[in-house]
């Protein structure tokens, strides 16, 4: 039977709330008496946000913040479904570049103009509605003690030859995302295959020697780590270099043939209950102070030129030099790798890379 209709918006808001329970949600109370609360959705940790909801709450101490860090496609899916059914997050922040892109397509984030709109870069801004704010290489991380007297793979054919010369020590022991949960493991692969034509030679080396697959960037650098992993492929380089300055066993390597480099992507939502408040952290972030703090505070690349041309000697954009690099524009062309049947297609062809003896 069909439930009434006064108890849809019910029922799909308990739906949205089961589907998601799994979240890590982290208040920030206000630092003076609250008059309002910002929600926000986003991928990135909860340590790595920390500082920069700090320097906003020390901008509005009246602000509380509620942060839900979420999977890339369950944000994705909890926006669309509390769109329909009611309110959703004030502001959202993934590094699934294409699903937040599809979220503006389809109507569900709201035109916001800072005041460093003007300034921002064509290729990072579509319609004032998604904004690109970091630019974040795909790296290679490796277990230090597990290369010791020789060095780690730098390319995609080292891999190969890496993977083919040492079966014993590549065995069980190269991680990946897993891109039928990963938003950006996805994009990675998609960009990869658009970019590289013997990407499925790599990918079927790396499924005979059993590699693992994980939903998160911690999940994979736990392991590298502690050394249960001594390779880990198509990394957000953010995680990776945060987790190589606390762990000396962790490496990185930008891969010299060609690396990819995507975005974290902002949006205010349409249903946001607050999108005044929203649009205040965008503008935060858009700011040279928030973009100061991404990209020396927790070295992800800024987006801002003023602020990437301040930063690039202390570890922002430097270590990028002399790199093929390959960003990826935030436009209506991402809407390709979510296409059904492409994204069957090339699900079905990771599958067969990691099942087939």
């Amino acid at each position: 039977m069909r439930p009434p209709a006064r108890l849809l918006p019910i029922l799909a808001l308990l739906t949205c709330v089961a589907g998601a329970a799994w979240a890590q949600v982290t208040q920030f109370p206000a630092p003076a008496r609250q008059e309002r609360e910002l929600v926000i959705y986003s991928s990135l940790d909860d340590d790595l946000a920390a500082p920069l909801i700090h320097a906003f709450q020390r901008a509005r101490p009246e602000v509380a913040v509620r942060y839900e860090n979420l999977l890339t496609s369950e944000l994705h899916d909890r926006i669309v479904a509390e769109s329909d059914s009611g309110a959703t997050a004030d502001f959202a922040f993934s590094s699934a570049m294409d699903l937040q892109v599809k979220l503006a397509n389809d109507g569900h984030a709201r035109a916001v103009v800072t005041p460093d709109t003007p300034l921002w870069p064509d290729w990072a801004n579509w319609r004032d509605t998604v904004y690109a704010l970091t630019y974040e290489p795909a790296v290679l991380a490796y277990h230090k003690p597990s290369f010791a007297g020789a060095p780690p793979p730098a390319t995609r054919a080292d891999l190969m030859r890496w993977i083919e010369a040492h079966p014993d020590r590549a065995q069980g022991r190269i991680g990946t995302y897993d891109v039928t949960r990963s938003g950006v493991g996805f994009l990675f692969l998609a960009r990869d295959q658009d970019l590289y034509s013997g990407i499925w030679q790599v990918i079927e080396a790396m499924g005979r020697a059993g590699a693992q697959q994980y939903a998160t960037s911690a999940e994979l650098l736990e392991r590298i780590a502690d050394g249960r992993l001594a390779l880990g492929y198509n990394l957000l380089g953010s995680y990776a270099a945060d987790w190589a300055r606390q762990h000396p066993d962790v490496g990185v390597i930008l891969p010299r043939d060609f690396t990819v480099v995507v975005s974290r992507v902002a949006l205010v939502p349409r249903a946001a209950r607050d999108p005044g408040l929203g649009a205040e952290f965008l503008a935060f972030l858009m700011a040279p102070p928030g973009q100061r703090l991404l990209s020396e505070t927790l070295r992800l690349s800024a987006v801002s030129l003023e602020v990437a041309g301040q930063s690039a000697p202390a570890g922002g954009m430097a270590e990028l030099d002399g790199l093929r690099l390959k960003p990826v524009p935030v436009s209506p062309g991402l809407l390709a790798y979510l296409d059904r049947s492409t994204r069957a297609r090339l699900l079905a062809r990771w599958h067969r890379a990691f099942t087939t003896p």
